[in-house]
């Protein structure tokens, strides 16, 4: 979607003005990636408006190949707006403009299925199958077992004002065991599957991912996995006969899917397209040379379970933390990186987009992240971050530039 920012603080009714921005959690994910430097296709379904002329141009214009997005004559392209306030007080409005909109059209026949299934990753989002029960066939389409499929990547984003007609609970957990990565928060867990107890307690309801990642808010992030050994058949969902990969929806109210292509010999990444909320689905290409799978890449040998404490942050505002934790984990499962460097690179990522006023930040240079996320643990515990962080490397590096 489109999304308008606030020019000031206050009730929507009483801001004068608001500045456009691009809207969307997978649309957060893949500038996210695009900007770290990974190759991404997007794969949408957008209005013939002015809307979906400045989307397409907008995340284009970080790199992302936006050839397969389609546009829609008959619908327009989701537009929404929010106060400045951060989500977690009770002050916080959105108001959503995207029922009918085109995104919301997608489906398993109007959608390029082979674009979205030319990568070796794929990012989905529970938002996207909420939004119509064609966006939801097109979900089930997409983590449906299939042959030579690459990773699936699923977030939960459980949101309960989506979900008022229908149990979204159950919809989420099938979704959510097709997938080959998980992210979910506690939080979700407790509220759309009346799960307690902690990371163990939804490792125990949802085995069958290769990769579960447990979001803990301000206590960190607990990763499981497979064990190395594990055969693939077993870290990955079983393949029928339909298709070589799948493309992962995007995670906005409006968004369908990303798809994000595979990084050279050279490049420990992949660029990701941005989605926003008339995003379709996100497929995430190769992996680099040293990458270790298609389904589940190496980890750690004692890897089952994995804890990283999160960083100690000065939030501006909370908007699109969890889309920059799960851009910044896939970008370190592209390059083949330790699972705790995964969930700290996840850390650094979100770091980024607390530590800004809009939904959508730019994360560190490569250089500067690899090196936080290589500290020792009693370092990475005394990092404390705060607004204009991801540059203060560069501004450093400039001014020590004969």
């Amino acid at each position: 979607m489109v999304t308008f920012l606030p020019g000031r603080p206050g009730r929507l009714a009483d801001v004068p003005s608001f500045d456009r921005a691009i809207g969307g959690a997978e649309s957060n994910v893949v500038c996210a990636l695009a900007a770290f430097g990974h190759p991404a296709r997007w794969v949408s379904r957008v209005g013939a408006d002015g809307f979906g002329d400045h989307l397409v141009e907008r995340i284009g214009g970080y790199g992302v190949d936006v050839s397969a997005v389609r546009r829609d004559p008959a619908r327009p392209t989701g537009v929404y707006f929010r106060t400045a306030g951060d989500r977690g007080t009770g002050a916080h409005e959105v108001a959503y403009y995207r029922a009918g909109s085109a995104a919301s059209a997608m489906s398993a026949r109007n959608t390029d299925l082979a674009a979205v299934r030319a990568g070796r990753v794929l990012h989905l989002s529970g938002i996207t199958a909420a939004l119509s029960a064609e966006c939801l066939e097109l979900l089930r389409e997409l983590t449906a077992p299939a042959p030579a499929r690459p990773l699936v990547s699923f977030d939960v984003n459980h949101r309960p004002g989506l979900w008022r007609d229908i149990g979204g609970g159950g919809v989420l957990l099938e979704l959510a065991r097709g997938a080959d990565v998980v992210f979910v928060g506690e939080d979700e867990a407790a509220e759309a599957w009346g799960i307690s107890g902690g990371p163990h307690a939804i490792r125990e309801a949802l085995p069958e991912p290769g990769l579960l990642v447990v979001k803990q808010g301000a206590q960190g992030a607990t990763a499981f996995a497979h064990r190395p050994g594990t055969p693939p058949e077993a870290a990955t969902p079983a393949r029928d006969g339909h298709g070589t990969a799948i493309a992962v929806p995007a995670p906005d109210a409006d968004a369908a899917a990303i798809a994000v292509p595979a990084p050279d010999a050279d490049a420990a990444a992949t660029t990701v397209p941005a989605l926003d909320a008339d995003a379709a689905a996100i497929a995430v290409p190769a992996l680099d040379a040293d990458a270790a799978a298609t389904t589940v890449p190496a980890l750690d040998a004692d890897a089952a379970a994995t804890t990283v404490p999160a960083l100690h942050v000065d939030v501006v505002a909370t908007t699109g933390a969890g889309d920059a934790f799960a851009a910044g984990f896939l970008s370190a499962t592209l390059r083949g990186l330790p699972l705790r460097d995964r969930l700290r690179h996840g850390h650094l990522f979100a770091a980024a987009a607390l530590t800004t006023p809009g939904d959508l930040a730019a994360p560190p240079s490569r250089h500067h992240a690899d090196r936080l996320a290589a500290l020792d643990d009693d370092a990475w515990g005394r990092l404390r971050l705060g607004p204009g962080w991801t540059q203060a490397e560069q501004a450093v590096e400039e001014a020590n530039t004969p």
